[in-house]
C-alpha cells in the first residue's frame, strides 16, 4: 500500500531547496522518485512531445489531467502540474483547478501568456496577457481551490518575451499581491544573470522557482544561497530518453544483434519490479 503523498505546499515550507524533475509517463515519474526527487513535474512539452506534437496548446486539459493523475497515482511524492497558461479563459481556470484537485494534484504552474500558448523556448515574443487579466484569472484560480493546501504558481515570462527585469519584478509583486503561493521566473538566456538580478530585486514576498535549461552550470547549493526555493529540471528526463533510444536503435541496425547493448540495458527484471509485478500475482 502506497504511503499518503505530502502536499507540495508542505515540501516549500520546509527547510532547503525543493528540487523536482519533469517526466510524462507513470514510469517515469516512478524512476524519478527512485532517484530521490522532492516531487516530479508533469510538462507540458513532455506530454505533448510523447505524442510527437508540439507543446501549443493542442492537447486538451483533459489530456494534460490524466497524464498528472496516472503520475500521482503512481508515486508518493508531489506531482505538479504544468498547465501552461490556464487552458482558456477565467471560466476556463476555475474548472481546471476543480478538476486537479479532485485527481489529487496539490500544485499547478499557471503562465501568463495568452492561450493557446507556444512553448518558452520556441516562442517569438509579444505573446503576454496583461497584468490585470492574470492578476483576475490566478483571483479565480485560488477562489475555486477547496483544500487549503492547494499551490498555485505564477509564472511570469515577462523575460521570455524580451521584457526588462523590471517588469517582471512589477508582474511578479502583482501575482503575489492577486493570491499565487509562488512565483516562477523564467528565461531562455544562456546565463543565470536575469534570474540573479530578480532575485535581488525580490523582497521574498512568496518562494521563487527558477527552471535551468538554458543555464545548466547553475548548481544547487548556490540557487538555494541565492535565496531559490525550488528548481525544476523541466525536460532532462526526455532529452536523454530521446539520445539513449537513438543510440540503441541505431546500434541495433549496425550490427544486427544486441549483444553490444546488453550490459547497458536494464533486465527485463527491473521492468516487472517498476510494474510491481509480484504483488499482481500474490493475488491470483
Amino acid at each position: 500500500m502506497r504511503k499518503p503523498v505530502p502536499s507540495f505546499r508542505s515540501l516549500v515550507q520546509a527547510d532547503g531547496l525543493v528540487r523536482v524533475v519533469g517526466a510524462h509517463t507513470a514510469l517515469g515519474a516512478t524512476i524519478a522518485e527512485e532517484a530521490g526527487f522532492d516531487a516530479v513535474w508533469s510538462s507540458s512539452l513532455e506530454v505533448s512531445a510523447s505524442r510527437a506534437l508540439p507543446d501549443s496548446s493542442l492537447l486538451t486539459m483533459t489530456e494534460y489531467l490524466e497524464a498528472a493523475a496516472n503520475m500521482q497515482k503512481a508515486i508518493g511524492v508531489p506531482v505538479v502540474a504544468d498547465c501552461d497558461s490556464g487552458y482558456g479563459n477565467n471560466a476556463n481556470a476555475r474548472h481546471m483547478v476543480h478538476e486537479y484537485e479532485a485527481a489529487g494534484i496539490t500544485a499547478i504552474s499557471v503562465e501568463d501568456k495568452k492561450f493557446p500558448k507556444m512553448n518558452s523556448f520556441a516562442d517569438r515574443g509579444d505573446s503576454l496577457v496583461t497584468t490585470d487579466d492574470f492578476c483576475r484569472k490566478l483571483t479565480t484560480a485560488k477562489n475555486a481551490q477547496t483544500n487549503s493546501d492547494f499551490f498555485v504558481i505564477a509564472r511570469t515570462e515577462a523575460l521570455i518575451n524580451g521584457r526588462p527585469v523590471r517588469e517582471a519584478l512589477d508582474r511578479a509583486r502583482a501575482y503575489a499581491d492577486s493570491g499565487a503561493d509562488a512565483i516562477l521566473i523564467h528565461s531562455k538566456e544562456k546565463t543565470n544573470e536575469e534570474i540573479l538580478a530578480f532575485l535581488e530585486g525580490w523582497e521574498a514576498k512568496l518562494p521563487v522557482v527558477v527552471v535551468p535549461t538554458t543555464y545548466p552550470d547553475w548548481s544547487a547549493r548556490d540557487m538555494a544561497a541565492a535565496g531559490v526555493s525550488v528548481v525544476i529540471y523541466a525536460n532532462q528526463g526526455l532529452r536523454s530518453t530521446i539520445s539513449a533510444l537513438r543510440g540503441t536503435y541505431a546500434s541495433i541496425l549496425d550490427n544486427g544483434d544486441t549483444v553490444k547493448l546488453e550490459y547497458d540495458l536494464a533486465p527485463v527484471s527491473d521492468i516487472f519490479a517498476y510494474q510491481e509485478l509480484a504483488s499482481w500475482q500474490a493475488l491470483d
